[in-house]
């Protein structure tokens, strides 16, 4: 076979390192033989969808051989009136972070940066540095005036230079859980150039229970330059279809829906996202099983002498005291996925994801069986 030994990439993309995804359930039993494993890595609900939405998926087999609508009319009208916006305000994603791609697409260029915090989820840098815009990475709180490891948004407006075309913000912040309240991230939003996108990622909204958290939508009128994305992969239990979202007022969603490929969301994905908007009740009963499950998680490594940040996602961050690395492989025999965060600069950190009851307890015991080996 014959090979290239170079391949003229853009310098961005030669020097990209691929996001890399949880280990899934069928891997670990290939490589280790391990039955019933339990996968909490991935902020993944562990509910499911509702019955509710695989009914509506059935019926789109009828129309397999057809293109999806590639507007999205009826998820759009559902957003729509789930966000009290017009459809003009919706771009639909191959999962929220799809958006993000598009943002990069649209505003960035080798010429230009983009600004977002230490710890922040590792799609902005890869979009950034896919399109060869300059990554600044603001420093995190470091614990003495906000939560450690949280966004610092001090820190992000001073970062913001005079070529900075995009700021990205995650709001609750994955991996680390920690949030920015209503007063602080309205006030930084005053400060942002006009000329500068603020994207506040909403991905793990509907599990938060905090009074004075905010809900981004509220302040798109004020802010032409704000763009709110969220997602039905995690609390609505759609994480294999990819879809997602982005609100901003109708002059950016075009620009967005201009770099969009024809066809990002497919039918059952639409279907689907529709049919969660309108179950209320599985919603409900996802976020009250996240709440219990946080609080199961919190007890029990209390119990085990460790630290965690306190998160209001669907996932807790804890310092195993040790590289983390190695307690991950060590868990992995135990039949218990997580995720180890190196790669967010946070070594001897684990990320779980909140599961159910029973998954819970079995991670728990394994970590205390590891740690105590």
């Amino acid at each position: 076979m014959r090979t290239l030994e170079f391949y003229p990439a853009t310098p961005g993309v030669q020097a990209l390192r691929p996001y890399a995804p949880g280990k899934p359930l069928s891997e670990l039993e290939r490589e280790y033989g391990i039955r019933d494993a339990v996968k909490l890595a991935s902020n993944e609900n562990p509910l499911g969808p509702s019955q509710r939405v695989l009914d509506a998926m059935q019926a789109q087999f009828a129309g397999l051989a057809r293109y999806p609508d590639g507007n999205g009319f009826e998820l759009r009208t559902a957003l729509a009136q789930a966000c009290a916006v017009s459809q003009d305000w919706i771009t639909l994603g191959n999962g929220s972070n799809d958006v993000l791609e598009l943002v990069a697409r649209a505003f960035l260029s080798p010429q230009t940066s983009a600004v977002f915090s230490a710890h922040a989820f590792a799609v902005y840098p890869i979009v950034t540095q896919a399109i060869g815009a300059r990554a600044i990475v603001a420093p995190a709180h470091d614990g003495s005036r906000g939560p450690r490891f949280g966004h610092d948004l001090d820190a992000i407006q001073a970062a913001i230079d005079a070529d900075t075309r995009v700021v990205f913000i995650a709001n609750p912040n994955n991996p680390t859980g920690t949030w920015l309240d209503r007063s602080a991230l309205h006030a930084f939003l005053r400060q942002v150039p006009d000329q500068v996108i603020v994207v506040i990622d909403e991905a793990y909204f509907e599990y938060v229970n905090e009074a004075d958290y905010p809900n981004a939508l509220e302040w798109l009128a004020d802010f032409p330059n704000l763009l709110v994305t969220r997602t039905f992969s995690k609390a609505y239990g759609l994480a294999s279809l990819r879809v997602g979202y982005g609100i901003s007022q109708p002059g950016l969603a075009d620009m967005l829906n201009r770099v969009r490929q024809p066809f990002n969301v497919n039918s059952f994905a639409q279907a689907a996202a529709v049919a969660a908007l309108a179950d209320t009740e599985h919603l409900q009963r996802s976020v009250q099983l996240n709440r219990q499950g946080l609080q199961q998680f919190s007890d029990g490594l209390r119990d085990l002498s460790l630290d965690f940040i306190p998160s209001v996602g669907n996932f807790i961050a804890v310092d195993v005291g040790r590289a983390a690395d190695i307690v991950y492989e060590k868990l992995l025999r135990e039949g218990v996925i997580v995720r180890p965060v190196a790669n967010y600069a946070m070594p001897n950190y684990l990320r779980i994801s909140v599961g159910l009851e029973t998954e819970n307890h079995r991670c728990l015991q394994a970590l205390g069986k590891v740690l105590a080996a």
